[in-house]
């Protein structure tokens, strides 16, 4: 745990575990990790999604870091990692995962952003680098191991920049929903669909602001709201909204 500026952050970690206090964010810490083993212990399957090949190392104490918590860049040196290391890091991953839970299965996909602060030729090169390592993975640890083209489908159907956010590099709504059509189309048996709809339905009246909150009608969706929810979680005891 480091200081700076009065807040305690890790080099391993996002800013969202900072604290003004070291006992907070070591406890933050621990119990998200806490949280991540329980979730890999009992997950199916485990989606991991690559963004770039780009790492930062502290110069001070040659360490590679999760996040630069806004120290000055020149605090840091900039190196992009081979095929081979990243080739490594991800049979790390695979077989790490599978010490403790052997019965777990992966879905890699490549990130469709594309990084252009490190250059138009860097984020290409980037993404291939991660594409490579990624196919000789996933070839080799089949059927555990499988991969999603988000990054494919982006740059080859969607390459119209009306897919685009107005910063033109991320996907928009229009293509996100593109992008998740083709993932559940093939990945979620299709009796599940109809679930699938009622979750996102409720999903969507969560996220609703009403322009009074205490109106009859309101107060109705909300009770509406609540009765879908309990006979889905009645059904799925799991499920948490």
């Amino acid at each position: 745990i480091f200081n700076l500026d009065e807040i305690f952050f890790s080099w391993d970690h996002h800013s969202c575990f900072n604290s003004t206090s070291k006992e907070d964010t070591l406890k933050n810490i621990n119990e998200s990790m806490l949280f991540a083993c329980d979730f890999i212990e009992d997950a199916d399957v485990v989606l991991i999604t690559l963004g770039t090949s780009w790492i930062y190392k502290i110069k001070e104490l040659e360490l590679v870091v999760a996040n630069c918590h806004k120290v000055p860049q020149k605090q840091f040196v900039k190196e992009m990692l081979s095929i081979a290391q990243i080739e490594s890091s991800l049979q790390n991953i695979i077989s790490e995962t599978q010490l403790v839970n052997p019965n777990c299965n992966f879905i890699f996909t490549v990130s469709p952003v594309r990084h252009i602060k490190d250059g138009f030729v860097e984020n290409t090169l980037s993404k291939a680098y991660l594409i490579s390592a990624l196919h000789k993975v996933v070839k080799m640890s089949l059927p555990k191991c499988n991969y999603f083209p988000s990054y494919e489908i982006m740059m080859d159907e969607l390459r119209d920049y009306r897919f685009y956010a107005e910063d033109m590099l991320h996907p928009n709504q229009t293509a996100i929903d593109y992008i998740w059509i083709k993932f559940f189309e093939n990945y979620v048996d299709e009796k599940e669909f109809d679930l699938m709809n009622q979750v996102c339905e409720i999903q969507r009246a969560l996220k609703h602001r009403p322009f009074n909150p205490n109106s009859e009608s309101h107060l109705k969706f909300l009770e509406n709201l609540n009765q879908k929810i309990n006979t889905l979680v009645k059904k799925y005891p799991h499920f948490q909204f």
